[in-house]
């Protein structure tokens, strides 16, 4: 029996491990960062340790100060969460070593499975199929260049020791190869410390199914079903659910007996996750599925399947590592459909940059049955560029698919977020898009319907909430909820009308309501959106409307905010500013200077001072929250100035290149 248990993580993993441990009656130690200081993972366990600075380098990635930590504490436990330490198999054995339990499996089938290359090997031996490519030692550029038009195009290249989307890159022609090899090996050895890859056939129309797997001591492993993750970005998890649409009884016995085997073949015991790559291209079968990696933690997705199945993974996990046996296969049954959401700090409108700052308005859905939120943030708090900018898990269980995804947008609907941007309405729209809807699936999925996922900048009808947000509605609280009886809207012989002028970002838009005949009318330049059922109600902060909008059902929140309104609709949160003059000019200067969009560091200026460049191109590459980003040039022009170089800091708004007047350029 487990009494004291150190989580070796932080934010929204630590508290998920914590709530069970508590539950069953196990003292928590949590450790932390500088940047963690007050972070709720830290408060809401027994005792905490502090690691080191922010960097993970100097904190969560330094074992022998966790052991440390566990042995000064008392701990005969600790759980590695997901990241980090989870798969380093020289942490379990300095955990063994120390006759401290790890939560997870023995160090052996970490190295097992923790090569990509090997791990496949020992899959063929194994009978579980595998993707055709190579996966030998050669790691010349042009050996594997060879290998790659060998196997044809489109192939994928992963990095050997990656995991979580990183060093991976598509490539889909030859002249393309070096330059994205070159990348992915640099981001491999940033990530890992081995910039070893394989490359692998591109399967069309793939698809991406995993099986839960669960082994003991006692050399039993079981299945807990399938997931589908094929809703990806750049090979990011962004919806996962369970099960997966499509599923068959004679594919799953084929898909999750082939996941046993692979746990078997490493003796494998805890708990752990199969990752297949699926030909999505018709009707699911019993031979096109084939392997892909095994992840040896507890995965980011695991409450999809807690949802469906009524088990707690973590507390199998506990039972397990203290010796316990799992569950028998027949006593696990499947109940309705499930979805998982990952609420991330990042503007789609701005290509899914990464956003940090402070948490000054952070309201979550309502929780209860079908409803789920996991998160390591509050109100108040921050999202730092030193880690994984997840601000939270939207979970959603309802009795079939299309139910548990309207819950998942309804919980959206209901977040309030500022100033932080995040990717929650591309998640709404993304969970109710007819072909999501329909499962039409595959790992393509957001790539091919980006027009369609990713909102304008100014949505008419955030800016009609913004224009209610902005008036003194308190007469009309209780009332006939007629904004015309609180403000001036009176015109001679024609229907009233309020005008606004609002800045959102460098844009000035003007905002015209009307009452027409049957329903209030929004203007935004030539949008016009008409409103009907409209509904006011008071809040500590502001106002709740509820409104009918060309037919669909709305709900939003407007708060006061320093200089504008802040309007939270549809899973987005939009500031809009009471007009900013300034604006316009911002706005003609923005076409002739990149700034950096986020703090992080410069791995690569792929410029000088004088080239000619092409609109797209890109010219600077940005490490930030452990994603590279390429900075492309806003329009043609000739490069005038250069601020920054390989391996210097940069602050959010830094403009790093300037590009010569469009004037000079067509003089020279």
């Amino acid at each position: 029996m487990i009494k004291t248990l150190l989580i070796a993580n932080r934010g929204e993993i630590a508290r998920r491990v914590m709530r069970t441990a508590k539950r069953m009656g196990i003292r928590t130690v949590a450790v932390y960062s500088e940047a963690d200081a007050d972070a709720p993972h830290v408060r809401e366990a027994d005792e905490s340790i502090l690691l080191g600075p922010a960097p993970a380098s100097e904190s969560y990635l330094l074992g022998d100060k966790i052991i440390e930590a566990a042995i000064v504490t008392g701990a005969d436990a600790i759980h590695p969460g997901y990241g980090f330490l989870s798969e380093n198999a020289a942490f379990a054995e300095a955990c063994a070593k120390n006759d401290i339990i790890f939560v997870g499996p023995s160090p052996e089938a970490i190295r097992a499975m923790g090569l990509k290359d090997q791990a496949k090997a020992l899959m063929e031996k194994a009978g579980v199929p595998v993707t055709p490519g190579y996966h030998g030692d050669n790691q010349d550029p042009a050996h594997l260049a060879d290998e790659a038009g060998r196997i044809g195009y489109p192939v994928l290249i992963k990095a050997v020791a990656g995991g979580g989307g990183k060093g991976m890159r598509k490539v889909d022609a030859a002249e393309a190869f070096l330059a994205a090899l070159e990348s992915c090996k640099r981001e491999s050895s940033k990530s890992f410390g081995d910039d070893r890859v394989l490359i692998e056939k591109f399967i069309t129309n793939p698809r991406h199914i995993e099986v839960q797997v669960f082994g003991d001591s006692r050399g039993r492993v079981i299945h807990l079903y399938e997931r589908d993750c094929s809703l990806q970005r750049r090979h990011q998890k962004v919806i996962e659910e369970a099960p997966a649409p499509g599923m068959t009884p004679h594919v799953r016995q084929a898909m999750c007996s082939a996941a046993i085997n692979a746990a078997k073949a490493v003796n494998y015991v805890g708990a752990g996750t199969v990752e297949f790559i699926v030909d999505g291209s018709g009707e699911l079968s019993e031979d096109g599925f084939f392997f892909m990696e095994m992840n040896t933690r507890l995965q980011v997705e695991h409450p999809v399947t807690e949802m469906v199945t009524g088990l707690d993974l973590v507390e199998l996990q506990l039972k397990v590592a203290a010796g316990g046996s799992v569950p028998q296969q027949d006593a696990i049954r499947l109940s309705g459909h499930a979805m998982e959401a990952r609420l991330y700090a990042e503007d789609p409108v701005a290509g899914f940059l990464p956003s940090t700052g402070p948490l000054e308005r952070l309201e979550f859905p309502q929780t209860g049955p079908g409803r789920r939120v996991d998160t390591g943030v509050e109100e108040g708090g921050e999202v730092s560029l030193h880690y994984d900018p997840m601000i939270a898990k939207l979970i959603a269980h309802g009795e079939n698919r299309r139910e548990s995804a309207h819950i998942l947008a309804d919980m959206i609907d209901e977040l309030v977020i500022y100033p932080v941007r995040t990717n929650a309405a591309f998640l709404r729209r993304t969970a109710l898009h007819e072909e999501f809807l329909a499962a039409r699936l595959s790992t393509g999925f957001i790539e091919q319907n980006l027009d369609d996922l990713v909102a304008g900048q100014v949505r008419p009808v955030d800016a009609a909430f913004a224009l209610l947000g902005a008036l003194d509605l308190r007469p009309v609280i209780g009332g006939s909820l007629d904004p015309f009886e609180a403000a001036d809207g009176w015109r001679l012989n024609a229907a009233p009308r309020l005008r606004h002028r609002f800045a959102v970002g460098d844009e000035v838009i003007t905002v015209i309501l009307e009452r027409g005949s049957r329903a209030l009318e929004v203007t935004v330049g030539t949008e016009t959106t008409r409103m009907t059922d409209l509904a006011i109600e008071s809040r500590d902060r502001g106002y709740a409307f509820e409104a009918r909008a060309n037919g669909h059902d709305l709900r939003a929140v407007c708060e006061p905010v320093e200089g504008g309104v802040l309007v939270s609709c549809r899973g987005r949160s939009t500031v809009f500013a009471y007009e900013n003059p300034e604006a316009a000019a911002d706005a003609l200067e923005a076409g002739d200077v990149i700034k950096a969009p986020m703090p992080g560091k410069v791995l690569a200026v792929n410029v000088t001072a004088g080239d000619s460049v092409k609109k797209g191109q890109a010219l600077v590459v940005l490490e930030a929250m452990k994603m590279e980003h390429a900075l492309a040039a806003p329009r043609d022009g000739v490069i005038g100035e250069l601020t920054v170089e390989t391996g210097g800091q940069v602050a959010e708004g830094d403009v790093l290149v300037a590009l010569e007047a469009l004037d000079e350029v067509v003089a020279a």
